[in-house]
Order: structure tokens, then sequence, then C-alpha cells
């Protein structure tokens, strides 16, 4: 009983004292004389401290433990947007705004959302000088391993200054681990639409554009982490194919048992369309092999079969000289699901009668969709629903792109709408993008063509630039020095590589003047100097003989020093990598690359002109001396560069 007489005195004691501590923090003007609040106080300090030390460790472990670049972009906008959320709370989805910062002088990276927040608090009745927003910015920036120190400047840019220890250590994970793109969120199905020649017709300049495009696009989502799948949607189904045959039937009787020797198809399809135009007779049996054709007689595929090869070797030449994989999958791929398309628009009460032809009319687009025509064919319309369709539930798509000319916007707009309005996707879910293209123009600044006004055939002009690349390497003595195995392959190289960067390196939204004479320069943003600038960056580590293996372990061992301004704008230059990738992935705008590819070329001059990466005697021109961590910087240079080209297709050589 005694004890328990105790216990409870102890307890009352206890609650007397919480009670008065509840009071005295109810009591403004009582809290700093409770000792108890005081040593909370501490003890949160102290925690807080040892929180922040435990999350910049974690922070910096996940920037240079992990093989991938880092976005310094997208770091700086974490740092940032934590900041502006803890600044203005009473802001739903405040702008956050980093950019690189276009003048040294004034830091790294610029914020400059302190502005444009002030104009929506303005908007919720609330007057705050941008000034202030920043300071406020400023000093909610959580903890980070990325900044130095930040200045505001004008009327609320927030300057950010990069720690240099940051930018080393970061330049050195790319040399120890090679340039690795960033982490991905998720792996993502993507199917890009590009090239589709039409059989029987010469690949021309406009296919060109597509082809290019689509196969860097391609290459872009692989080096990031996606699974890509590169279709061809040639044209090999149509009214067109009877008269092929027709023709075919009467030129080379045998041709079920001899393969038919058609050289030049070109010829043979104008000789068919000519005989379609003016003989009543042939007209008519041609739109009765259509039939057949269409009934799958077996005579009839065979036939189409051999027309359809003789394309597809024409096709793949051009597809090795500019190194293109792609699956071919045709219009006639879809002819069986393109029923199962009329069916359900029908079924679901959107198919419309317009003088005998069913049409869908989609709410808010300028032009119908004709799925039928009035003779029971079916239409490009009706193939293009068929191939989203069967991308979308077949193949699973997260990601479509469609690259063609600009011409075809509207056609795209209102498929893209169709299948929207059906139900077979959600924009928000997935991705479907036509990404067009303006057209490629003559000197003249009028449609490329050729001096009798035919379109130019796709082979004559790559043969063209190999004959000018050879030119321009024996005008600059490459043959003297090159091995004839080497000066092939440098022609090559600068051949393809100066044809796709002439296209590539505009933006694919604008017309294009297609000049040999333009993209042979080696001066200015051109292939040939971007190709020479690497050849002359991976040659300084062998004329100081020093191997890989050297460069290798100096990678782990040497700190990447950039005391100097301009080893200090390449290390950030380089580590640039990472966000132009994404910014490219976000509007598919694939010349913001060939613009980095160049600055970092400039920047590298710059840099190698007032920074000496190997010291030698004047007299005897040994090497004296070489500074490795400089070494290190050409080696990063050489990497990124190398990724790039890659992106792009084009393939550099060692030598040139």
């Amino acid at each position: 009983i005694h004890r328990l007489n105790v216990h409870y005195s102890n307890s009352l004691l206890k609650k007397k004292i919480l009670s008065a501590e509840i009071e005295s923090l109810k009591n403004p003007q009582d809290l700093s004389s409770s000792p108890r609040l005081d040593e909370l106080r501490e003890e949160n300090a102290k925690l807080k401290y040892r929180l922040n030390i435990l999350k910049r460790s974690l922070q910096e472990e996940r920037t240079y433990c992990s093989k991938s670049m880092m976005n310094i972009n997208q770091r700086l906008q974490e740092v940032f947007g934590e900041a502006i959320r803890a600044s203005c709370p009473e802001l739903d989805n405040p702008p956050l705004a980093v950019t690189p910062n276009q003048q040294a002088k004034f830091g790294d990276y610029q914020c400059n959302s302190a502005m444009a927040m002030a104009q929506m608090l303005k908007a919720k009745g609330i007057k705050v000088n941008p000034r202030e927003i920043a300071e406020k910015i400023v000093q909610n920036l959580p903890d980070n391993e990325l900044t130095q120190k930040t200045e505001i400047a004008g009327p609320g840019f927030i300057n950010i200054h990069l720690k240099r220890s940051f930018v080393s250590k970061l330049l050195s994970n790319l040399l120890i681990n090679g340039v690795q793109p960033p982490p991905l969120a998720s792996k993502k199905r993507v199917v890009v639409d590009f090239s589709s020649p039409n059989i029987a017709k010469e690949m021309h300049v406009g296919h060109l554009r597509s082809t290019i495009i689509g196969e860097s696009m391609s290459r872009l989502f692989e080096f990031l982490g996606h699974d890509v799948l590169r279709l061809n949607h040639v044209g090999d189904w149509g009214t067109q194919f009877g008269m092929l045959i027709a023709h075919l039937q009467d030129k080379f009787p045998d041709y079920l048992t001899v393969s038919p020797p058609i050289s030049d198809l070109q010829a043979f399809y104008k000789e068919s369309k000519k005989r379609f135009d003016e003989e009543e007779d042939f007209k008519k049996r041609a739109y009765q092999c259509v039939v057949r054709l269409q009934s799958k007689e077996p005579d009839f595929i065979k036939a189409w079969n051999l027309i359809c090869d003789v394309s597809r070797r024409e096709f793949q030449k051009v597809y090795d000289c500019l190194d293109i994989q792609i699956i071919e999958r045709g219009e006639s791929f879809y002819q069986e699901m393109m029923t199962e398309v009329v069916k359900e628009f029908e079924e679901k009460g959107l198919l419309q009668l317009d003088e005998g032809r069913k049409v869908v009319f989609v709410p808010g687009q300028p032009i119908p969709l004709t799925v039928v025509k009035s003779d029971g064919g079916y239409t490009y319309d009706t193939s293009d629903l068929a191939a989203i369709r069967q991308r979308i539930f077949d193949e699973k798509a997260d990601v479509i792109i469609y690259v063609t000319d600009s011409g075809q916007g509207t056609h795209f707009q209102v498929v893209f709408a169709a299948a929207q309005m059906i139900g077979w996707y959600d924009p928000q879910v997935t991705r479907v993008e036509h990404a067009g293209f303006g057209v490629v123009l003559g000197e003249d600044k009028k449609k490329f063509k050729t001096r009798s006004g035919d379109t130019v055939r796709l082979m004559d002009l790559l043969e063209e630039g190999l004959k000018r690349s050879m030119d321009k390497l024996k005008e600059k003595e490459r043959d003297k020095v090159l091995s004839q195995e080497e000066l092939i392959k440098a022609q090559r190289s600068v051949a393809f590589g100066c044809i796709k960067y002439a296209d590539l390196s505009h933006n694919r939204i604008n017309d294009y003047v297609f000049s040999f004479d333009k993209m042979l320069d080696d001066r200015g943003n051109t292939a040939a100097y971007l190709l020479y600038a690497f050849t002359r960056i991976r040659s300084i580590a062998r004329l100081a003989n020093i191997d890989e293996a050297t460069l290798r372990k100096a990678a782990e061992t040497t700190e990447v020093i950039l005391d100097h301004d301009k080893e200090w704008k390449l290390g950030k230059c380089i580590l640039r990598f990472p966000e132009i990738l994404q910014k490219i992935l976000d509007d598919l705008l694939l010349h913001t690359l060939c613009d980095y590819l160049y600055e970092l070329a400039t920047t590298f001059t710059e840099f190698y002109d007032s920074c000496y990466c190997v010291e030698k005697d004047r007299q005897t021109g040994e090497v004296v001396k070489v500074n490795m961590w400089r070494m290190l910087l050409c080696e990063a240079t050489a990497a990124v560069m190398a990724k790039g080209f890659d992106i792009l297709g084009i393939n550099p050589v060692q030598r040139m």
C-alpha cells in the first residue's frame, strides 16, 4: 500500500509539472522561461543538423556511386522546387524555371521563378516584390551537394554557382563508367514509323529526311533505355499493283518459272502507267488483276512478291549506305485488320454515309476520314487507323511517333483524334505524335529536282556525296598519309555523315537547302568540321604516347582540376549532355544535339588554345610534361562527342 501511495504521489507531481508546461506553452511570453523547452529546442537543432548531414551524404552517394550521368538541370530543379514550395505554400504549382546562365560572370545556372510567382500572387490580391520572393527561395534552399553559392540580381534573378569539386567528381564518374544515360523512371515501348517509300517507285530526297530523322530518334530512345520498334510503312498494296502485274504478265510471260530481269523498276512503272492511261483493254485487265490479288490467288501473290522484292533490293542499297535497321510492315500487313476497324466504328455508331462512302466525322476536326470508298475499297485513312490500333493493342506501345513530311500533319491529326474518340488511347497515358518536317530545296530555293525537272534519285545523291567527299580528302592530301582502307572509311564517314548532319542540324519543321558545298565545308557547324575536330582530339593522347590503359588508370586516380576559366567552361559543357537529350525527348527536335556538339567542339578549341595538355621541348620536340587532368578533359570531350555522333547515326573514324 505504501508503494502504491508513493507511485500515486509521483504521478500527481508529474501531472502538475506537465500541466504547468502546457499552460506556459499557451502563453508565449512565458516560453523563454521553460528549461525543458530549451532542451527540446537544442535536441531538435542537433537532430536537424544530423538529418542534413545524412541527407547530403545520401545525395553524394546517389551522385557519385551511380554509373549514370546526372542531369544537373533536373537536380537543380529538385533543389529549387523544394525551396519554392516552402517559400510560397499558398501557390498551387508555382513556376519552376532553371536554365544555364548565358554569361559566365553571373554564375553557372539561373533560377527565374520569382518574377512569375510575384505575378501569380498579385492575381490572388497579394502584392510582393519579386526580390523578396527570391530572398525567401534562397533562405529555404535545402542542403545539397551541388551549389556553392547563390546571388540575387536585378528584379529577382537567382544566379547559381556550382561547386567545382562536384563538377570534377561527375567528370571522373563519366571517365570511369563511360557515357551512360540518366536513370530511367520506366522503360517504355516506343514505335517509330519512318522512311515509308512506295513499292515500284524510287526512293527520293523526301524519303531521305524521314529516314535520317526517324533513325536518329530511334537511336536516342534506345540510348535512354527504351524498347524501340522501327517500322517501315511501305506502300505495298493498292490499285497500282493491278497495272504492274498486268504489264509483268505481258512483258515476262514466264515470270512464274523464270525470275524476270527487271533492273529499272521506275521505268517499268512508267511503261505500265502509260499503257493504263492509253489502252482501255489493258486498264480492264489491270482492274481484274487487283481483284484477283485481293482474293489472294497464288499466281498473283507471286507476281506481287516479285515486284516488291525488286523494290526491296533497291531500298536496301540506301539503308546499307546510311546504316539503317528497320522492319518492313507495309499496308498489306494491315489488310485483314481494316475489316475489323470498319466493323468497330460501325458498331459504335461512328460511321456516316456520304455519297456512297463510309466516313468518320471527328468533332473539332477540319475534314472527315473516309474508311470505305463508294466501290467498297479501303483507303489510306483505313490503313492508318488499322496501324495505330495494332500498335496500341498488339505492340503495347507507350509512345508512337510518325516521321513524315509536314503536309500530312492534318491527316494524322484527324487519325489520332478518331483513335481517341473511339477509346483506343488516352493522350495522358500514351504519347502519339506526328514529327513533321519541311521539304528539301535546291540551291535556287525551289523544290530539289534534277536539271530535267525529275525528282532526284536517292542513290544518285549518295553516290555524288561519295565522289565529292573523296575529292575533298584528296584536296587535303589525305590520300598521301592514309592507307587505301583508311581512305575509303574516311570517305564514307564524311559523305554520309555530312548528308545526315546537314539534315539534322536544321530545325526539322523548316524547309532546308541541300548544298554539297556547304555540308562538306570544314568551317562552321558542319559534320566535316566536327569529324575533323573529333579526330584531332582523339590524336592528342596518341601523339603524346599515352595509351588507353594509362588514361583508364588516371581516370581512377587523378582529380580533374578546373581552376582555369576554360577548364571550368569545358567541364560544365561536357556535363550538359543529359539535359540536352532530355530536351530532345520532350520536343523531338534533333538540331539541339547538333548545336550542342558544335558548342562542345568550339569550347574544346578555346580550352586547348589556352591550356597546355602536353608540354614539349622546343628544340627536340620530346614530351617533357603531361598535364594528365587536362588529358582527361580531352578524353571526356571525345567520349561525349562519340555518343552524340552515335545518336545522329554518324560514324567517325580514328584517322582522317
